[in-house]
């Protein structure tokens, strides 16, 4: 109890009113997922909400306020609503199916009002008042959901940062600790992405103590950092979630610590600065740092004694002790010693240029440059360049791979090309740079300046100019031109593209826009209403892809 006695004194509580939201659902909240849980490429922002995994049930308003905000996406939250309250909070609802009656037919009428079935809007205070418990919307599992559940979030209004729902009091009972599975430890003499963690067993002493399996760890390093893996239960039958909070101590000193107290979505890839991205990357499991690296702007991390990078090299026997806890207070630690133990064996250099955190730097060939900017890395590394060529017609460059696809970036980098032969105008019009990183592809628009092409990407890994001249296909599904569809529901259509990148998609009935969603980016939906009454028709489908190739369909069907 001592050493979490520490843990509270080094993280005050913060003052949320407790009892002010309810639960959303009318059923016991249940968590498939929690705030600051682990996710590709960023923290999960709010809690995952099980709803017996089935759609439809119903959502209600935590709290007294208005409905401010409603957006529609493909991917991401789906269908959400964000509720402002008068004490200075916003609630977020997401991956909804229907709202209530009210809202959907004025969010009908703004989607026709802006001809986009994807809307972000702000809804003026006064139009959509709501009392606690009021009946919202339908749950689903629209947008980038994987299952049916709801996503709930609490953040401040002022500067819209998200804050942990657990800590508002919510009746989620949890009497079991945090699991701790391993400790990994870090030769910080070198780059994390140009190191392997020497990985270290743990064993359970009782429901709250952990030790590691080599009571005494040799480290050949003189300077080391440490992570852990660990997850957390609550009472609640389900999947494990993520960890609250996380403290290092060694010789008795806490030296630094992390909190999932409260992360802006500005932050969240931040996330691939706590793990180590390279393990995950890799196809090994998550990591947390207890350590600071040193890109990592606006950091979770609490630093007591230093950014957790710990020098051993006065040979001497070091206590480590990690505390793990849940937002309940429940407690886990793990104990172990390290000692410095010297090893010549010398290390391999890394091949490439280094490049620094923090710092603006490029590299050029003749055929290729690239620039990192200040806030692109986490960690110095050594970024490889190698050119290769390509047999396919449809690449006008060579191939260019930059660095390695486990190391993260924060923010885009710029990408120059030369092709290797003179494209004309039109041919410059129709040409796209294309990332390959692992699986995968991603392909961006292009900017040309006295031969060169230029763009930006946020991930390393091989990248060619493709030339672009063939239009997306339109595929309609269960019609053609000249249907009968007077016994149909809906009209359904997708968009086949050769490199798998299209956009400005539109449907035009009798010559004006009509509403098809296209949730999770898949088919395109109508489903008949007052837009299409019965009689003869001419549906007009038009699509564009990155290159600037469009086409155009027409369809003649009757009702």
């Amino acid at each position: 109890m001592k050493a979490f006695t520490g843990t509270c004194q080094l993280f005050p509580e913060p003052a949320y009113p407790k009892g002010y939201f309810r639960n959303p659902l009318n059923i016991l909240m249940n968590l498939s997922g929690n705030f600051g849980e682990l996710r590709p490429n960023h923290f999960h922002m709010g809690l995952d909400l099980r709803t017996n995994k089935k759609v439809n049930l119903p959502v209600y308003a935590a709290a007294d306020g208005y409905i401010a905000k409603v957006k529609i996406e493909p991917g991401g939250f789906g269908r959400a609503i964000y509720i402002n309250h008068p004490n200075g909070f916003t609630t977020v609802y997401a991956h909804l199916n229907d709202f209530n009656q009210r809202l959907e037919q004025y969010i009908k009428r703004q989607q026709y009002e802006q001809e986009s079935w994807s809307i972000f809007i702000d809804i003026p205070p006064e139009l959509f008042p709501v009392k606690i418990g009021e009946f919202l919307a339908y749950s689903g599992s629209t947008g980038g959901s994987q299952a049916p559940h709801l996503h709930f979030e609490i953040r401040r209004t002022g500067d819209d940062i998200n804050l942990n729902p657990l800590l508002f009091g919510f009746f989620l009972p949890d009497n079991i600790p945090p699991k701790i599975y391993r400790l990994a430890i870090y030769d910080r003499n070198k780059s994390t992405y140009e190191s392997t963690p020497r990985l270290i067993g743990v064993k359970r002493i009782s429901s709250t103590r952990y030790s590691t399996v080599l009571p005494l760890i040799p480290v050949s390093s003189n300077k080391i950092s440490f992570a852990i893996s660990s997850r957390d239960n609550n009472n609640r039958p389900g999947s494990p979630n993520g960890i609250f909070e996380s403290v290092l101590f060694v010789d008795g000193k806490a030296i630094i610590g992390f909190r999932m107290d409260n992360i802006s979505y500005n932050d969240t890839r931040n996330l691939n600065a706590h793990i180590d991205y390279k393990t995950k990357a890799t196809g090994g499991m998550y990591l947390q740092h207890l350590a600071e690296l040193p890109g990592y702007v606006n950091s979770i991390y609490g630093k007591f004694q230093g950014d957790g990078v710990i020098d051993i090299g006065d040979g001497e026997v070091h206590d480590v002790k990690i505390i793990v806890k849940d937002t309940k207070g429940n407690t886990s630690q793990l104990q172990t010693r390290v000692q410095y133990k010297e090893n010549n064996t010398g290390t391999q250099p890394s091949e490439g240029k280094r490049f620094y955190p923090l710092i603006n730097d490029g590299y050029e060939t003749d055929e290729s440059e690239f620039y990192i900017g200040e806030r692109c890395l986490y960690d110095s590394v050594n970024i490889r360049y190698v050119k290769s060529s390509s047999s396919d017609e449809q690449v006008v460059s060579n191939i260019h791979s930059i660095g390695s696809t486990y190391v993260p970036l924060h923010e885009r980098f710029l990408v120059r090309i030369r092709p290797t032969r003179q494209l004309d105008s039109v041919e410059e019009q129709h040409t796209v740079m294309q990332l390959v990183a692992g699986e995968k592809k991603e392909v961006q628009k292009v900017e040309w300046l006295d031969g060169w092409a230029t763009t930006a990407f946020r991930d390393f890994g091989s990248f060619k100019l493709v030339l672009d001249e063939e239009p997306p296909v339109i595929i309609p599904l269960g019609f053609s031109d000249g249907s009968n569809l007077s016994k149909a529901t809906r009209i359904v259509f997708t968009i086949k593209d050769n490199l798998n990148e299209y956009k400005n998609v539109r449907a035009e009935l009798d010559g004006k826009w009509l509403r098809f969603t296209n949730d999770k980016g898949r088919s395109f939906i109508y489903r008949f209403d007052e837009h299409c009454l019965g009689g003869p028709h001419e549906l007009k489908i038009s699509a564009e892809d990155v290159a600037g190739n469009r086409a155009v369909e027409t369809y003649r069907f009757s009702r």
